[in-house]
């Protein structure tokens, strides 16, 4: 059973999608003989799943097949339009299914990062009991957009882009068997056979729909004979595909090019990237968030300036919005590429936090205790504190537990103005080797 909407006209990718395992194209990491998804596909030992990968690669082609392959109930839903309400009205006839038919069900959710937490929350006891075998499918990194509670009941499964042989292969097995091109004798030229390949991205759908689409231009002609030239797939390709998706993985490539080029200290670099995002109409205040991440992970103290400077810009961007806002991204982007770097402050915390989790914890020693009461004070709170200003600004004392001996988390580097603060700790701490 399927819930979802469907209309009289087909387009050519549904009509001819595979509905065999053996049909398949691609993904053989997974899929091929011996592979870990085909044999549990095989075995019928399968557990809930999130298929990630970018658009046409047949994340929901492969749900369909494993539901036919296992003789399950399939349900499918798309997260941006359906709520909980959906939800669980699905779960009820999923138990029934199991509890009456002795079935299993299967919920495909299309682009499940669009949930929200409550939508997820809603799930999880359902794919805990095994009420549903979830089948998730989604462009997004999920680590980033699927809450932990439901990633830990799934399988991560990445698909990748399909190669130029895979793309070939389902473009000439729709002029062969797809029945509406069929009786048109479609010939693909071979250099459209070539550009239809090389602009659909590694996405199977966009190829499909660009063939379509210049084989109705010519039919409308009346010709009885469909020949496909490369000026004629261009035309209905229009463009290549994008290469900036901010709903996609490729949003992850693209920050992440952005921030290792500032990180790296090449401003020209990295306001390629920012222009890349802005032009593929990334929301400004994600960049600007990131920058402020990156002043104090990436530069640190070697610019005490480059937090503050960041922070300023991301309200400022938050206020003047785009396109405006471009030119103060642009400002922040070259100031941090080209500021001093240090991740000496990241790398502190970590290593501190590294020994609190090996239990390093000790107690409070007495001296730096609050002594608000009398009481306390009896019991020694804050007896033997040695105020700092008295001693000039610094005046050396215990200040990690009694049972921690002293530890060197924060190791300045020789740049900016982090070789002056270097300096000056050589100064309070000479047995602390920096």
């Amino acid at each position: 059973m399927t819930i979802e909407n469907t209309t009289p006209y087909h387009p050519l990718a549904d009509r001819i999608r595979p509905h065999a395992l053996n049909d398949f194209v691609g993904q053989e990491h997974l899929l091929g003989p011996g592979k870990i998804l085909r044999r549990a596909i095989e075995q019928d030992k399968l557990v809930s799943m999130i298929l990630w990968g970018p658009p046409g690669v047949g994340k929901t082609t492969l749900a369909r097949i494993i539901a036919r392959e296992t003789r399950s109930e399939f349900y499918t839903i798309s997260a941006v339009t359906s709520g909980v309400a959906d939800i669980r009205k699905i779960l009820a006839e999923a138990k029934e299914n199991r509890e009456k038919l002795q079935k299993r069900t299967i919920l495909f959710i299309d682009e499940i990062h669009r949930f929200n937490k409550a939508q997820q929350d809603a799930l999880l006891h359902s794919v805990e009991d095994g009420t549903v075998l979830l089948i998730g499918a989604t462009t997004e990194n999920p680590s980033f957009e699927v809450i932990s509670a439901l990633l830990s009941r799934c399988r991560i499964y990445k698909l990748y882009p399909l190669e130029r042989g895979h793309i070939l292969s389902i473009v000439r097995r729709a002029l062969k068997e797809d029945s509406v091109l069929q009786p048109l004798s479609v010939q693909l030229e071979p250099e459209a056979e070539k550009i239809l390949v090389d602009l659909s991205g590694g996405d199977a759908r966009n190829a499909l729909n660009a063939l379509e689409l210049a084989v109705q231009l010519e039919a409308r002609q009346g010709k009885q004979q469909i020949a496909i030239s490369r000026e004629q797939i261009e035309q209905a390709m229009q463009k290549r595909t994008l290469l900036y998706d901010k709903k996609g993985e490729y949003h992850y490539d693209v920050i992440s090019a952005f921030i290792k080029s500032v990180r790296g200290s090449d401003p020209d670099a990295a306001v390629y990237w920012l222009a890349r995002m802005l032009q593929g109409g990334e929301d400004p205040l994600f960049i600007a968030r990131r920058l402020v991440i990156l002043a104090s992970e990436d530069i640190g103290n070697a610019d005490p300036h480059a937090l503050m400077f960041a922070t300023s810009a991301f309200q400022a961007v938050e206020r003047i919005g785009m396109p405006e806002a471009r030119i103060i991204l642009s400002q922040t982007t070259t100031y941090l590429a080209s500021a001093p770097k240090s991740n000496a402050s990241y790398l502190a915390i970590d290593r501190a936090l590294a020994d609190v989790e090996k239990d390093q914890a000790g107690d409070v020693p007495l001296h730096l205790r609050n002594a608000p009461t009398k009481m306390m004070k009896e019991f020694g709170y804050a007896s033997g504190y040695k105020y700092p200003h008295d001693y000039k600004g610094f005046v050396e004392q215990k200040y990690f537990p009694e049972s921690v001996s002293s530890r060197v988390y924060y190791r300045p580097t020789e740049n900016g103005i982090e070789k002056k603060i270097k300096d000056r700790l050589g100064t309070f701490w000479p047995k602390r080797k920096r």
